[in-house]
């Protein structure tokens, strides 16, 4: 791993590697839109029925899940498998996978296999690209993660507006070609986002157990993990809730649409708006962090997801649909860099890609739950009574955070980063 040691004159600007981290964002969260926004577009236009989607995305989340953990505990030993080389690794099976799907003629088998496949690296990743930008802050890289991270969401954002029309009027397979174009990008981004006295520090890694190895700081099991952070525990479970009410809106967002007379077009525009809402509040999170502190800014963010959902339980109009969509601005756009900071604060150095990817498996498994039940219930009884479900659920992961953050612990306290 890339340590503090690094000289400053490797790491160059603040505004150049800010600009490499964006590039290397907004890339990640092009192709996030065309594989995970648009998922039920295009395998609904392969021929999928809406139980079959749940179920190929509640696949994808659960061994998403398993696995984002296990590389986390990976990356943190000694080793020649760095952050960056893992991310590059990732881009490069999308990439393969995306050109498969779009290249060569496949069954519903086949499409099953390869998209749960792209779709679960997609998400195995991403915590990964978190803990990249602190790991080169730490090395003298001052990386300004809010505005970068935001920026990010206005490429989904930008690409929301734009595919759902053309997808509309040219089919699916454009959204591979768009993700193909991006992932190729993505991989020269990512093969050069290096510093040399990094790259040999960590080849020195490779061959010796120096590496933080320190009795009582390192906890690899679950078990011992826990112990240690017990509020970030229970926080992970309201976010197991928080999210199974999130990907239920986003996974089946076009089934929503279409019943309320609307189609790709206002799919893209609902993206859109939810996504650009992100940008200011990611980009100033460090100076809201200076007022606020992120675990309290964790229990707004679940009251916001709550209060999203539960708008569209009464939902008549895409008016309502898009007012929904607005509290984004203080759900997801609060949550994501709240929960990066609160792991880098309350954690120490050797737990925090664990950390990292911890809170995205809680993200996934909310994801697996959603996908499992959404589609069902989505089939058998409707619309209004999927996001009551969800809604329901929401409350329960309200409830959760408030316990959680409401009773402090002994989990290790830093101050919130600026």
């Amino acid at each position: 791993m890339e340590k503090e040691s690094v000289k400053r004159s490797d790491a160059g600007s603040k505004g150049f590697w800010t600009l490499r981290y964006t590039l290397l964002n907004a890339t990640y969260f092009i192709a996030f839109c065309t594989i995970h926004a648009y998922a039920a577009v295009y395998l609904l236009a392969n021929g999928f029925s809406n139980t079959e989607v749940g179920v190929l995305l509640a696949v994808a989340n659960i061994i998403s899940a398993v696995f984002q953990p296990f590389i986390a505990g990976v990356i943190d030993r000694p080793g020649p498998l760095t952050n960056r080389r893992f991310i590059l690794i990732s881009v490069m099976i999308i990439l393969v996978g995306s050109i498969i799907l779009w290249a060569v003629p496949c069954g519903k088998i086949a499409v099953f296999i390869i998209y749960a496949l792209i779709y679960m690296i997609q998400f195995a990743y991403q915590p990964v690209m978190t803990a990249l930008c602190f790991e080169y802050q730490k090395a003298g890289c001052n990386i300004f993660y809010g505005l970068a991270r935001g920026l990010g969401s206005a490429s989904f954002a930008v690409t929301a507006a734009i595919i759902g029309g053309l997808v509309e009027r040219n089919g699916v397979t454009l959204l591979l070609i768009v993700n193909i174009a991006t992932m190729l990008m993505s991989a020269i981004l990512i093969f050069t986002f290096r510093i040399p006295s990094l790259e040999k520090e960590a080849a020195s890694d490779a061959g010796t157990d120096t590496k933080n190895d320190v009795a009582g700081l390192i906890h690899n099991s679950l078990s011992s993990f826990a112990h240690a952070y017990p509020a970030f525990m229970l926080f992970l479970i309201a976010t197991i809730c928080f999210f199974f009410a999130h990907n239920m809106i986003n996974d089946f967002m076009i089934q929503i649409i279409r019943s309320l007379g609307g189609g790709e077009t206002e799919l893209g525009y609902a993206n859109f708006l939810q996504a650009i809402l992100e940008l200011p509040v990611m980009a100033l999170i460090g100076i809201v962090l200076k007022k606020i502190s992120s675990d309290k800014l964790l229990i707004i963010s679940g009251v916001a997801f709550f209060i999203k959902i539960l708008i569209l339980v009464f939902t008549v109009n895409m008016a309502m649909m898009y007012l929904s969509q607005s509290f984004q601005l203080f759900a997801y756009a609060i949550f994501i860099p709240a929960a990066a900071y609160y792991v880098n604060s309350h954690m120490t150095e050797c737990d925090q890609v664990k950390g990292q990817a911890y809170v995205t498996s809680a993200i996934t498994i909310g994801g697996v739950f959603s996908n499992l039940i959404s589609g069902v219930i989505l089939d058998n009884i409707g619309i209004k009574a999927m996001l009551i479900t969800g809604s329901t659920v929401c409350a329960v992961g309200v409830i959760i955070v408030f316990i959680a953050f409401g009773v402090r612990t002994d989990d290790k306290g830093k101050q919130d980063a600026a």
